[in-house]
Formats: C-alpha cells, sequence, structure tokens
C-alpha cells in the first residue's frame, strides 16, 4: 500500500514536472512588450502609481471626443479596427486598464467597479476631458454606466457593448475564467499559462473563431504575460458578483446605444433587453453572426451603428 502510495505521488510529481516544462511562461519584460504593442501613437500617464498605458488619436479640435474601455482579458487593441476608421474625422481615446494590457496592476489589488470608476475618472481629469461620447465593452461597458450614473454631467452619450452588469446567465464561458475562479487550481495560472487555453478562451467569445485576425490570439496571450497581470486576472475573478449597482442604471438618461451580439454566450441577449427596459434613452441593436466581441468579430458593421449613433445631434 505504501509503495503505491510512493509511486502514485512520484507519478503526479513527475506530472507536474512536465506540465511546467510544457506550459511555464515566465513574465515577459515590460520594456519588450513596450517594443511591439506601444509603437506610436500610444503614450503613458502615470495614475496611482502606475504607468497607464493610452492611445489619443485623431482630431484634436473635436470637442467631444470617443472614449472606449475594453473588457477582461483585453487591452485597448480590440478597439484597433474602430479606431482606424473613427480618427479620419474624430478624436478617439483608449486604455488598458489596470489588470490588463501594458498598465499592469492596481498596487492595492482592488478590482472594484467603485476603483475602476475612481481610476477612469483620474484618467479623463489629467486628459482635461469634461464631456465625451463613453463606450465599453463587457467590463468596460459595466465601468462605463457606472461612471455615467456617479459623473452624468461628464458623459453626453453612452455605448454598451455587450456589457456587464445584471445578473450574468453565460451558456458558455471561456476557460480561463472558470479555472481563475478555482481555488488552488487557479494558483497554476500565475505560470503555467497554456496558449491554448487563451486561445480556446478567445474563440468561445467569438460567434465564429474563424474571424479571429492573425495575430489577435498572440497578442492576447504575450499580453497576459505582462509582471503582475495574472495574479490580477485572478484575484478580478475572484470579487463576488454584486449586482446591487444595478439600481442605479434607471437615473441614467443620456442617449445610449444598446449593442450586442445574437450569439454572445458570456452575457447573453436577456442581459441587452434588461438595459433597454431599464434605460430611459437606450437604443437597442442586436447584430445577426457576433459574439461577445463585436467590434472585432464584424467591425464594419457593427461601426455603422455606432456611427448613425454618434453622429446624430
Amino acid at each position: 500500500m505504501r509503495k503505491a502510495l510512493r509511486f502514485s505521488a512520484i507519478g503526479i510529481v513527475a506530472l507536474i514536472v512536465v506540465v511546467t516544462l510544457l506550459f511555464g511562461h515566465k513574465d515577459i519584460p515590460v520594456e519588450e512588450l513596450k517594443r511591439q504593442y506601444a509603437q506610436v501613437p500610444s503614450q503613458f500617464m502615470e495614475i496611482e502609481g502606475m504607468q497607464v498605458h493610452y492611445r489619443d488619436e485623431g482630431n484634436p479640435q473635436d470637442s467631444l471626443p470617443l472614449v472606449l474601455i475594453h473588457g477582461t482579458g483585453a487591452s485597448l487593441h480590440t478597439f484597433n479596427d474602430w479606431t482606424q476608421a473613427l480618427i479620419k474625422d474624430r478624436r478617439v481615446i483608449r486604455m488598458d486598464l489596470p489588470a490588463f494590457g501594458l498598465t499592469g496592476p492596481f498596487r492595492d489589488r482592488d478590482y472594484s467597479i467603485e476603483h475602476y470608476v475612481a481610476f477612469l475618472n483620474k484618467f479623463l481629469s489629467k486628459l482635461n476631458i469634461e464631456s465625451c461620447i463613453l463606450g465599453g465593452n463587457s467590463l468596460g461597458g459595466q465601468i462605463a454606466w457606472n461612471y455615467t450614473a456617479e459623473h452624468p454631467n461628464q458623459v453626453h452619450k453612452l455605448v454598451l457593448i455587450d456589457a456587464a452588469g445584471y445578473p450574468k446567465k453565460s451558456t458558455s464561458e471561456p476557460i480561463a475564467f472558470r479555472i481563475a475562479k478555482i481555488p488552488v487550481l487557479n494558483k497554476a495560472l500565475t505560470y503555467i499559462t497554456p496558449p491554448f487555453v487563451i486561445q480556446s478562451s478567445i474563440e468561445n467569445v467569438y460567434a465564429y473563431p474563424e474571424k479571429i485576425k492573425k495575430g489577435v490570439i498572440q497578442r492576447y496571450f504575450d499580453l497576459s504575460l505582462r509582471e503582475g497581470n495574472r495574479q490580477a486576472f485572478i484575484d478580478r475573478m475572484q470579487l463576488d458578483y454584486d449586482s446591487s449597482r444595478t439600481n442605479n442604471i434607471k437615473n441614467i438618461d443620456q442617449p445610449t446605444l444598446i449593442l450586442w451580439g445574437n450569439e454572445d454566450k458570456l452575457i447573453t441577449t436577456e442581459s441587452a433587453y434588461r438595459f433597454q427596459a431599464d434605460l430611459a434613452n437606450g437604443t437597442l441593436v442586436i447584430l445577426k453572426g457576433s459574439g461577445h466581441v463585436p467590434m472585432e468579430e464584424n467591425p464594419a458593421e457593427s461601426l455603422e451603428v455606432l456611427r448613425s449613433f454618434t453622429d446624430k445631434d
């Protein structure tokens, strides 16, 4: 019996060693990541001891800039296609949220929505943005509507793209999200990050994974290895889901575009209809053939909807 247990223990240790050798990845130095993902027009701004990665592009005379906020695990690059088209006549601002991209973790490891809203307020204040069109995807959408509820005079219009907030009823969840919520196992994510976990998680938020552009999976993987990001991702996913703040949605009266992928498995269209019911000036558009990130999966079609909304008086 003892011999069997000994061999079993040796087998487990050997398996751990093999998995670590195959999938163990060190953090990628920030300066190395910057060379690839912070090319012009990237800039950095100090907030709360962090060097926040952001881009401020387009028409500097635009008095009503479009501010775009990405979701969990993503970066400002998720809006690349939209931005490329929009900056021909608009000012577009986007940033890597703390915990993601090149910005890295909050120093106090507080990933509450309240902290993200306070962070966004500091960011916009440093850029002297008095009023804007504020948009966000997923977590970014949750930050956007919470910010609008707290700072109504600073948001002219609101854009919610598959936004979080209401209790989630996912029909499928990315594997990285699931692992990050499992005690003990999630600790392995801080040093063992199989590329297939990242690939599977991205494919999960697309309706049609074949639409994922070349280089996108590698970018998500590389930026996940930024020092501190893997622990920050786990910290963020450990938070209890608090939907009590959704009571504030009914107080938002800004014109709001509710843009949703009809095949979003992470935050289903049930949430889209709840936003429509609770927002006094909400306009719901559901895109066919899109998942959780329509600005990546169907950039041209989703951008047409955005332009139609933002260009209205």
